[in-house]
């Protein structure tokens, strides 16, 4: 198979979609006898999508369904561009997120916000997705795609309120986009397992997280497949790990917000300095296990520590104006 392409068994695979120019950053799946694909990435990644969907010998115009957890453009910017290679696809969406996919201008607009002038470079074009050609699917419902394969929905806000989960029996695993957080492959490949929730903005909620985290330990799960990065079989010890950091993070958020002033109106300056404490507290971690100060890891650790404090920022902010 081609480097960006991996198989997990039970018919799934991997590819590589080199989001922002990182390899193993976020993935999409393939279901490959039912011509399914779950997650799109952004638009830029397309290309990478259908190198992968060659190498597994599947037409675009073969697939039948594009299915996209939540609408932040890492995960769903792509679906319009690929929808113009797949005529025979549906993209299947949470019910909150289908209208921002038909018009994604409050989508582009936030992340403008997120991530300012590397915007372009990371998530144009963005393509809307005709009405038409949109599929919800809210809790508990389901989606057969193939004679013995039935994939169920779970409605997991957290990370985001327009964020559904997909649980596959075949493989007894759940793909939880981003509300089981972040598994950094790169230093598992070292033999260090790694999570981290994902707290971006702006509809981060870390009640809401725990509550579908604890839903999908309920289930009792084999296999866990991440937006951001791959699968893995330990799953207690991502949600051990996710769950740990999640409380560490948003208390390092509130001893901030409590020792400086923060307002709306400077919390980009003030998201510096938090991802600051977020990373100082994740290298030290890191560093007690052995990785070097110079891992390539810390380069998308850094990146995500800036949307994690925003998230965590926002939220704290949200919550004190509602008190």
């Amino acid at each position: 198979m081609s480097q960006n392409v991996v198989d997990l068994g039970h018919g799934i695979s991997l590819i590589d979609l080199y989001d922002m120019g990182f390899e193993n950053r976020t993935g999409c799946y393939v279901f490959r006898e039912e011509r399914v694909v779950l997650e799109t990435g952004p638009s830029p990644s397309i290309p990478h999508l259908l190198d992968g969907l060659k190498t597994l010998n599947i037409a675009p115009e073969s697939i039948r369904y594009i299915i996209v957890t939540h609408i932040h453009l890492d995960h769903s910017g792509g679906a319009g561009r690929l929808l113009t290679h797949c005529p025979n696809a549906q993209v299947v969406v949470h019910p909150r997120g289908a209208r921002h996919l038909i018009d994604p201008s409050r989508l582009i607009a936030s992340a403008k916000v997120v991530y300012g002038e590397k915007f372009d470079q990371f998530f144009h074009p963005i393509v809307p997705v005709p009405e038409d050609r949109i599929l919800t699917r809210s809790d508990g419902d389901t989606l057969t795609i193939g004679p013995e394969r039935t994939l169920q929905f779970l409605d997991t806000p957290g990370h985001a309120l327009h964020h559904f989960s997909v649980y596959d029996p075949v493989s007894n695993g759940i793909f939880s986009g981003d509300t089981a957080g972040i598994r950094y492959n790169q230093l598992e490949e070292e033999g260090i397992p790694f999570f981290l929730p994902t707290t971006s903005p702006n509809q981060f909620d870390p009640e809401a997280m725990r509550a579908s985290i604890e839903r999908f330990r309920a289930m009792h799960i084999d296999r866990l497949y991440f937006g951001h990065y791959g699968m893995t079989t330990l799953v207690d010890e991502a949600f051990r790990q996710v769950t740990h950091w999640l409380d560490r993070f948003v208390a390092l958020g509130q001893q901030f917000v409590a020792q400086h002033d923060v307002s709306m109106e400077n919390i980009a300056k003030q998201t510096f300095a938090l991802a600051n404490q977020l990373m100082q507290a994740v290298r030290d971690h890191l560093t007690a296990q052995g990785v070097a100060a110079n891992h390539r890891v810390y380069d998308i650790l850094t990146l995500d520590s800036q949307v994690d404090a925003m998230g965590i920022l926002d939220y704290l902010l949200k919550t004190a104006a509602k008190s």
